[in-house]
């Protein structure tokens, strides 16, 4: 039993080493299992199907099955019967909707199956502690530097595909079972297949037309998380690298350029993979949208910076001191009907009736700026009132 055979090989690809690790690969599989007289059976495990070219050239009596073969496809995982099984033994079968909505998801051959080291963590961590909130128990074990590699790589359709994965969707991409690690950079076509052998993503169902078309999906919310917060990452590292742009952004603020803050915050939207949720309350999916404006104003160290700090009679979105004495007051709203006018409008309005203004007042700001933010997609309005 050889598991997780292709790891090797993983880490020699991203270290710059893959071809030395190949050929010290084929020799020992080639010595291990083509020519040796004592072995009557083996088996071998792994995320990716590399291909025969690269590694098995002298093993040419394989049987591969992969997730997507009917065969066995219940073993990659557990079944509903098995959680519901474990979770009665246990006691625990309150929990079956978190279970599900974290841990279910992946469609192997023609089972739907569950990630099994996730659903004995979380059971475990259930006896201990029966309020105990789920965790990214697999992702957390797994090397994420594919999806960062491939999020790194993305172009502006391929941003609009992650987007549309991380609000529920399915999209439509060919997934080649077979390939090189020197071809993974070739395509990004062959990065989707990548995610979709490694967990990352699942299959909903193939076009029938194009058998090497696939339905993909994030499988659940685990993976939806993961992919949330690389996002995160990659969108704070490549904007906070540019100084210049960020900074000319955060002066327009106490000047009051008002066009130069909604321009450059439609350019950020345009450039970035948005991370709303479409499957929540309103006031969750502005979460986005006011983290983006956070992390690009926390790049100014001399400024003090307050997220839903209370600064009235509520808690302003984002509150600011800078150290000219001036006191910026953001909120944010998402336009449901994108009317962006109208939530600008509802933002300043909401500041007034709050008297968000006093609590900079109290730390000795002269002068206030008042913004109201909406969003909507990647479209935004900023307005501005001043006393």
């Amino acid at each position: 039993m050889i598991d997780e055979y292709d790891v090797p090989l993983d880490k020699a690809f991203q270290a710059g080493y893959y071809d030395r690790m190949v050929s010290l690969i084929r020799n020992m599989l080639g010595n291990a299992l083509k020519t040796n007289e004592n072995l009557y059976f083996a088996v071998l495990t792994g995320c990716l199907r590399i291909s025969r070219e690269s590694i098995f050239t002298g093993l040419n009596n394989l049987k591969v099955h992969t997730i997507s073969d009917v065969r066995y496809d219940e073993f990659f995982g557990f079944t509903d019967t098995d959680v519901d099984e474990m979770l009665n033994f246990y006691g625990l079968s309150s929990s079956k909707d978190t279970i599900r909505d974290w841990y279910d998801g992946y469609r192997f051959g023609g089972a739907d199956v569950y990630c099994p080291w996730d659903v004995i963590n979380y059971c475990d961590e259930l006896l201990a502690n029966p309020v105990a909130r789920p965790k990214n128990y697999w992702a957390n074990t797994s090397g994420n530097g594919m999806v960062r590699r491939f999020i790194e790589k993305a172009d502006q359709n391929t941003k609009n595909d992650i987007e549309r994965l991380l609000n529920g969707e399915a999209i439509l991409k060919p997934v080649k079972e077979e390939l090189t690690y020197q071809e993974l950079d070739d395509s990004i076509d062959n990065l989707w297949s990548v995610l979709y052998a490694t967990g990352y993503l699942t299959g909903r169902e193939s076009v029938r037309e194009e058998e090497d078309r696939m339905e993909l999906a994030i499988p659940n919310r685990e993976v939806r998380k993961l992919f949330v917060d690389l996002v995160k990452d990659w969108f704070e590292e490549t904007t906070l690298a540019d100084f210049g742009r960020i900074n000319r952004f955060c002066a327009a603020f106490p000047k009051g350029e008002v066009s130069t803050i909604q321009d450059m915050l439609h350019d950020y939207l345009w450039d970035s993979i948005s991370v709303r949720d479409t499957a929540v309350r309103t006031d969750r999916k502005e979460n986005f949208y006011h983290g983006m404006v956070l992390g690009l104003l926390r790049s100014q160290e001399n400024w003090l910076l307050h997220s839903n700090a209370e600064t009235g009679e509520g808690y302003s979105d984002i509150s600011v001191c800078t150290p000219e004495r001036i006191g910026i007051v953001i909120e944010v709203k998402y336009a449901r009907d994108g009317n962006l006018e109208a939530a600008c409008e509802a933002a300043l309005q909401q500041i007034e009736d709050r008297k968000y203004e006093e609590g900079l007042k109290r730390r000795g700001m002269k002068k206030i700026m008042k913004y109201g933010m909406a969003f909507c997609g990647k479209d935004c309005m900023v307005s501005m009132a001043e006393r």
